[in-house]
C-alpha cells in the first residue's frame, strides 16, 4: 500500500471555501440575530402595511404590517432546523437498513433492495405529497414524509460500501479474532460510510429545503402565520403585481441558501472522490 503525499495537499476548491464560509455566516445569522431583533415575526401592524425600506424596517413590511426582515431570519431558522432533523433521520435509516442489507446479504438483501427500488421508482415530491395527505398537514408530518421518501438512496449507497469492504483482509482478520458483527461494522466500515453520508447529506440539503418550502407553499407544511420561506411566498402571491418585493425576498433567500449548499456539496464530492484514490 502506497500513499501519494502530494494528493494529501489537495485543498477544497475556491467555490467550496466560499460556500462554506457563507453557510457558516447564514447559520450564525439564524442562531444569533433573532435575539436582537426589535420585532416578533407574527406581530401584525395594519397601520404599517406595505411600508417601504426604512431604518425601522430594513426590508419593509408585508400585507399585514409584519417586518419582512424578521420573518426571513426566523424562516431561515425553521428551514435549517427542519433540514437538520430530516437528514439525521434519513442517515439513521440509510445506515441501519443499508448496513444490514450489505452485511448479511441473501434474502434479507434482496428484500431490502426491492423495497429500495420501489421507493426510488417514484418521484420523491409525489410520494411526499401522498404521505402528507395520509398523515395530515403540519411541519412534523412533512419532516416525517420527506425522511421516509429519501432513505432508499442512502441505503443503496451504504450497501455498496459495505459489500466492497466486507471481504477485505482486515475485515476477515477481525472475524478470525472473534470480533462481533457490530464491532466489525463500527471499526472497519463506519468511517467510510459516515464520510459518504456527509457528502450525500450536503448535496441533499438544498433539495430538501425546496421540498419543505414547496409543501408549505401548498399549505401542507408550516402553517400560517408562522414565518417560513414557503409560507411567505404563498402569502405574497396575491401581491405579485402590486408589491413584487414580497415574493422577491423569500424567493431570493431560498435561492441563495440552496445554491450555497449545492456548491458545497459538489466541492466536497470532488474532494472526497479524489481522496478515495490516494491509497492504492
Amino acid at each position: 500500500m502506497t500513499i501519494d503525499s502530494k494528493l494529501y495537499r489537495k485543498k477544497l476548491s475556491f467555490l467550496g471555501k466560499f460556500s462554506l464560509i457563507m453557510i457558516i455566516f447564514l447559520l450564525l445569522i439564524a442562531l444569533i440575530v433573532p435575539f436582537f431583533l426589535p420585532y416578533t415575526p407574527d406581530a401584525i401592524d395594519l397601520d404599517n402595511r406595505f411600508s417601504p425600506i426604512s431604518t425601522e424596517h430594513f426590508l419593509g413590511t408585508d400585507h399585514l404590517g409584519r417586518d419582512i426582515f424578521t420573518r426571513l431570519i426566523f424562516g431561515a431558522r425553521i428551514s435549517l432546523f427542519s433540514v437538520g432533523v430530516i437528514l439525521v433521520c434519513v442517515m439513521f435509516l440509510g445506515i441501519s437498513i443499508g448496513g444490514i442489507a450489505g452485511f448479511f446479504g441473501g434474502k434479507i438483501d434482496k428484500f431490502i433492495m426491492r423495497l429500495c427500488d420501489l421507493f426510488l421508482s417514484l418521484p420523491t415530491i409525489v410520494l411526499s405529497l401522498f404521505l402528507v395527505g395520509i398523515l395530515g398537514a403540519g411541519l412534523e408530518n412533512v419532516m416525517l414524509a420527506i425522511a421516509l421518501t429519501h432513505w432508499a438512496w442512502y441505503a443503496r449507497i451504504i450497501r455498496s460500501i459495505v459489500l466492497g469492504l466486507k471481504h477485505r483482509e482486515f475485515v476477515l482478520l477481525s472475524q478470525v479474532y472473534g470480533a462481533s458483527n457490530w464491532q466489525i461494522f463500527k471499526r472497519n466500515m463506519l468511517t467510510p460510510i459516515l464520510t459518504q453520508c456527509f457528502v450525500l447529506a450536503t448535496m441533499d440539503i438544498g433539495h430538501i429545503m425546496l421540498h419543505i418550502a414547496g409543501l408549505s407553499f401548498l399549505g401542507l407544511g408550516v402553517q400560517p402565520p408562522q414565518a417560513e420561506w414557503g409560507v411567505m411566498l404563498s402569502d405574497s402571491k396575491d401581491y405579485v403585481f402590486s408589491n413584487p418585493e414580497l415574493l422577491l425576498y423569500p424567493g431570493l433567500a431560498l435561492f441563495i441558501a440552496v445554491a450555497l449548499f449545492n456548491m458545497l456539496g459538489d466541492s466536497l464530492r470532488d474532494y472526497f472522490d479524489c481522496d478515495s484514490n490516494i491509497i492504492h
